[in-house]
């Protein structure tokens, strides 16, 4: 029995060296917790290890559950660790909003935690309501540029007040969507005035039609104001526009001017091109006339005396030709 009992003896002393580890391990923890009146047992420490839960946060986040009143129990806060949460912000927005009398449950700030929010950020903002800067100056333009009816550009920029709405949190259009139905609120506003100085005039007008829209509407914010931080008047967009089409306007005539050119071109090669034509026709006529008077003096239609008649005639024509042309030679020009 001898080495039976060595055996056991070595096994229990094992056992007793392993209890003793882990109640060194924990200790500080357990008593931490006791402490803090947060009743947690050594087994459930050994078991949060084993889960791969960090039983140092879940003590720190449940002590300052049980000194906040605040009813969470260790099974949601491990719930909500292994999921990947951040349970210590999660209490610390759950305190925060417990100070400021603002409704909030411990599944609503999981689940805010959850979808990628910084739940106390939301509290705090909540609570101090924060401004946002319309248009976003990191992000491209510093202004809102708008052109009013009469032509004339205003660029606008707007400061909104805004603080989280924790019911619509989730699922809520972030900071960006507030700014682009800001935006288009300004420009929509501008774009419907009738002149530029009506705006320059009242600036306000544009906060105020802006902020009846309800442009927070499935959002994660309230809009608790919209201030038009500067108004500048910009360029004659009119009449840039106006001197845009007017250059439009005489491209287009010089281009239909110019094919009116071109057809009348055209026009005059074809009617030379008919000129020839005829000429040449004309000539043919003429090539004829000596065939007709041949066949004529064969037939015996024409005589040798009708020849030489027709001859002078032809003659006398000719020199009446150059004797009228020889007088208006000598006339010359008329003088006054």
């Amino acid at each position: 029995m001898g080495p039976v009992l060595i055996i056991f003896v070595v096994f229990g002393v094992i056992i007793l060296l392993i209890l003793f580890a882990v109640v060194i391990s924990f200790f500080r923890i357990w008593i931490r917790a006791f402490a803090a009146k947060t009743n947690v047992s050594f087994l459930r420490l050994v078991g949060m290890s084993l889960r791969k839960v960090n039983p140092s946060v879940m003590v720190d986040s449940r002590i300052m559950a049980v000194k906040a009143g605040l009813d969470v129990s260790w099974d949601e806060l491990e719930t909500h660790y292994l999921a990947g949460g951040n349970i210590v912000r999660v209490i610390q927005a759950l305190i925060a909003a417990s100070k400021a009398n603002i409704k909030l449950t411990f599944q609503q700030s999981t689940a805010i935690d959850l979808a990628g929010r910084d739940v106390l950020d939301a509290v705090q903002t909540s609570v101090t309501p924060k401004v946002i800067d319309c248009p976003d100056p990191s992000r491209g333009p510093t202004t809102v540029s708008a052109v009013a009816m009469d032509g004339i550009q205003i660029k606008a920029k707007a400061r909104v007040t805004v603080r989280t709405n924790i019911a619509t949190l989730v699922g809520g259009a972030t900071e960006e969507t507030i700014i682009a139905r800001v935006g288009e609120g300004i420009v929509t506003t501008i774009g419907s005035s009738a002149s530029h100085k009506k705006v320059l005039e009242n600036p306000d007008m544009i906060s105020k039609v802006v902020l009846d829209r309800g442009l927070d509407a499935g959002t994660a914010y309230e809009i608790l104001s919209i201030d038009i931080a500067d108004v500048d008047v910009g360029e004659n967009i009119g009449a840039q526009l106006q001197m845009k089409q007017a250059e439009a306007d005489k491209n287009i005539a010089q281009a239909r001017a110019e094919e009116r050119r071109a057809m009348a071109t055209a026009r005059e090669q074809e009617m030379r091109a008919q000129v020839v034509e005829m000429e040449a026709k004309v000539v043919e006529a003429e090539a004829e006339v000596p065939r007709a008077m041949a066949e004529a003096f064969r037939s015996g239609n024409m005589g040798i005396m009708d020849y030489y008649r027709m001859k002078n005639v032809i003659a006398d024509t000719d020199m009446r030709d150059s004797i009228s042309k020889i007088d208006d030679d000598d006339k010359g020009p008329r003088k006054e």
